[in-house]
Formats: structure tokens, C-alpha cells, sequence
């Protein structure tokens, strides 16, 4: 089943609090994983709804959205407990992508990245663990921010592995993006850092890197590149992988044993495997991970592809969505394991179909993105416009 409605439950009057506010008049669409008082937080799983009795709070980040002037429309599809990328729910169907319908969407705050691309709602609020802030917003070829780890609070929500979970989201513009984050990002700790480098992934296309580059000059930027080692991302995504992994099992571990909930075939396997890792396993990955410290502590601002091109096709195999899966977390992994904040720019096209770069900062350096990001945006007006790639 094909979906193109990203809600799973509208709200028949807009929920907000004050009828004034820096976010009045903006439309907020909520993944359906944070609690929303007098409702049943669904997760994306029958199974899950059925355990869930109605919140009696609103989760903090949306109530502090409400209270700049919000108004809360609905509460949109995710995938299974946010463990996926691509936006396809065995039980609630699949949500085709707005800006091409033949492919995904991305995900897993799928509808909320819906929700925004076609116009039902200007916020997309989400979630990030491994991608799932920046992966649709590359796909549905919007704006997209997930901000270092720990500083919006997660009080009411459904967490996946909360050593990585963030609360990111989604917009069609960076001027809302950058109001989102006026309400919900703390002040920023010093940081004097200010080189800027572009990772580029080895054996990628380099005249589209230099087309990157080029149009960057001419605003002034002078990017570093530098050629990042698919030994590298592999690492990186075995790493996240296993530490995610056993996170997952933490947390949800005993409600999948003693329940026995009906998962998709993908999301059924990737319980099972991270239910299966061991203590060895993690202590390997956390050497892993050490060892990638040069590449995680880069100094300044690194500028990478967010995702290694358009979405995949609706039809595509569970092993090619696999394929995808796998070349996706070689990108995102680093501010995962990082904890530094990425703001999605929809700066790329190919085949017709939108993804894009994303800009990392040093951690807790959240608002000085977003304002570098703005910055960037007023250099480029008129010169950087969507780089086909082939």
C-alpha cells in the first residue's frame, strides 16, 4: 500500500497555547512518537499502540513549539520505533515522496517530512537516531536540522537508542528552520574553531564535488577538501551500528521478548540482530569508534553529502534498500557518534529528484550553524542553485 497522507491522526481543531509568538501562524506536524496529552502515542506499531494508554502531558518540545504560538495539526506516520531510513511501514503503508512519487521518502519521521513537502504543514517536528532528520529531508528535498545531542529535551518521548536520540526538524525554508531553533535551542558554548572542509567520499564523482566547490568560491567560501575513505565510513557505520544496536536492546529489549509484537520483515530482523550483539561486540565498536577520533573531532565546520544521492525507487528490493541503508550510515554516523549538530541544505538534483549536502558544526555550536547557514544563504543568493548530478 501506497500512502501520500503523512497523518496518522489529524487533530480536528489546532492545538496551540497563545495566539501570538515568534511561531504564530506556522503549522506544526508531530512524528508520532512524542507523547500529546489526551493522546496514544502509536510509534508506528499496532502492537505498541495496543500497550499505550493516552499521554497525560504533551512532550516538552512540542509544548515549548505551542507556546511560541505553534499550532499543532497532527501527528504523522513513522517507521517501526524509528529503526528504519526509508519511510516504508509494513502496517501503515508506504509514503511516497512528494517531489517524486515513484520513489520513498525517506525516513523515519517520514510524515512529518511529508507533511511539510506538501504544504499541510510548515514544521515537520522529528526525531534523529541514525538519520532520520536528515535523510528525508534530503529525499523531499527540504531543510533539515539535527542539533547536538542533548541539548532539546527528549522529556516525552518514545526513544530509540537514547545515547543517540535526537529531536530535529524539517522545514521548506531556512528562515523557519532558524525560528524553530530560536524556541528550542539552548545558548551555545564558546567555540573559536572556524575552518571549513568538504569530505567528499572516495571513488564519488569529483566534478561534482568541484562544481561544490566552485560555486562556494564565488562567494567567498574557501572549503578544504578532503577525500573521505570509504574504510572510513565503513567503520564508522559498524560502529554506530552495534553501539545503536545495543542501545536498542537496553531499551526495548524486554518488551520485544515478552511481547512478541508483529514487526516488518526488515524491522523484525534488525531487533533480532540487535538483540543477538554482545558485550564484545560493543567493546569492538567503541575501540572503532576511538580509533575514528581524527575524523570526529575535526576542528571548525565540515561540509559532506548528506545522503549518496536521490531516494531510492517505492518498487526496490528489501536487499537493495538494504544496499541503501548501509551507504546511508556511512554518512550519517559521524555527528551520531560525534554528538555535533547537521543542518540539511537542499543543494543538489539528480534525475529530477532532490537530495543534498549538509554543513556539521562543533558540538553545541547548534545556533552558530544555523546562523552560518544564513549567512551562506545571503553569499549565495542568486549563484548556488540546484547541481544536477548524473
Amino acid at each position: 500500500m501506497i500512502r501520500t497522507d503523512p497523518f496518522m491522526t489529524h487533530l480536528e481543531t489546532p492545538l496551540t497555547t497563545l495566539n501570538t509568538g515568534p511561531l504564530f501562524g506556522l503549522r506544526l506536524a508531530v512524528k508520532d512518537l512524542f507523547a500529546i496529552a489526551g493522546h496514544t502515542t502509536g510509534a508506528g506499531n499496532p502492537d505498541w499502540l495496543a500497550d499505550q494508554a493516552p499521554a497525560k502531558r504533551t512532550a516538552m518540545a512540542v509544548a515549548q513549539l505551542q507556546q511560541a504560538g505553534a499550532a499543532l495539526v497532527g501527528t504523522t506516520l513513522t517507521d517501526e520505533l524509528a529503526y528504519s531510513l526509508m519511510g516504508r511501514n509494513t502496517h501503515y503503508g508506504a509514503l511516497a515522496n512528494p517531489r517524486d512519487p515513484k520513489r520513498v521518502s525517506g525516513g523515519s519521521s517520514a510524515g512529518s517530512a511529508v507533511a511539510v513537502a506538501t504544504g499541510l504543514a510548515d514544521i515537520g517536528l522529528g526525531t534523529d537516531t541514525g538519520g532520520s532528520i536528515r535523510v528525508p529531508a534530503s529525499f523531499c528535498g527540504l531543510y533539515g536540522f539535527r542539533p547536538s545531542h542533548g541539548v532539546v529535551s527528549t522529556e516525552g518521548l518514545t526513544g530509540l537508542a537514547p545515547p543517540f536520540d535526537t529531536v530535529g526538524w524539517m522545514t521548506s525554508n531556512l528562515n523557519t528552520l532558524s525560528q524553530v531553533g530560536q524556541t528550542l535551542l539552548p545558548a551555545d558554548k564558546p567555540s573559536v574553531a572556524q575552518a571549513l572542509s568538504l569530505w567528499w567520499p572516495e571513488g564519488w564523482d569529483t566534478s561534482l564535488r568541484d562544481a561544490i566547490v566552485d560555486q562556494l568560491k564565488q562567494a567567498g567560501l574557501i572549503p578544504t577538501p578532503k577525500t573521505l575513505p570509504e574504510a572510513v565510513m565503513a567503520d564508522a557505520a559498524e560502529a554506530f551500528r552495534i553501539l545503536q544496536g545495543r542501545a536498542i536492546a537496553r531499551l526495548h529489549g524486554d518488551w520485544v521478548q515478552h511481547r512478541q509484537p508483529k514487526f516488518g520483515a526488515d524491522i523484525a530482523e534488525r531487533f533480532g540482530t540487535a538483540l543477538a550483539l554482545t558485550d564484545e561486540d560493543e567493546q569492538r565498536a567503541c575501540r572503532r569508534r576511538r580509533a575514528l577520533a581524527i575524523w570526529l573531532n575535526t576542528p571548525g565546520y565540515v561540509l559532506l553529502p548528506t545522503t549518496a544521492g536521490a531516494a531510492p525507487a517505492l518498487d526496490a528490493s528489501p536487499e537493495e534498500m538494504n544496499t541503501a541503508r548501509k551507504g546511508l550510515l556511512g554518512l550519517t554516523a559521524f555527528a551520531g557518534l560525534s554528538g555535533r549538530p547537521q543542518l540539511h541544505m537542499p543543494w543538489l538534483n539528480q534525475e529530477g529528484a532532490p537530495w543534498g549536502i549538509s554543513l556539521m558544526a562543533p558540538r553545541y555550536g547548534d545556533r552558530a550553524l544555523l546562523a552560518l547557514a544564513g549567512t551562506w544563504q545571503a553569499l549565495l543568493s542568486g549563484t548556488f542553485g540546484p547541481i544536477q548530478s548524473v
